[in-house]
């Protein structure tokens, strides 16, 4: 386990990059180029910026970026 002191500017701004790579991910996991075996290394980044980001944003916000639940076949 690792502790980090950061000041509020340093919090929105690590909040920021956060949103916008998991936006660049939700995009690009529309893209049909894209194949498989890439998008499942694209959704487990995913999990794990959406874990760290939980850490810094209000609960509202979490609920926007929360990872969508895999269909089951």
């Amino acid at each position: 386990m690792h502790g980090l002191i950061i000041n509020e500017q340093e919090r929105r701004e690590i909040e920021y990059l956060l949103k916008r790579e998991m936006e660049e991910i939700t995009f690009d996991m529309g893209d049909h180029r894209i194949d498989q075996g890439m998008k499942q290394a694209m959704e487990e980044r995913y999990e794990v910026l959406f874990q760290i980001f939980r850490r810094f944003a209000a609960r509202e916000e979490c609920l926007q970026y929360m990872p969508r639940k895999k269909k089951q076949n």
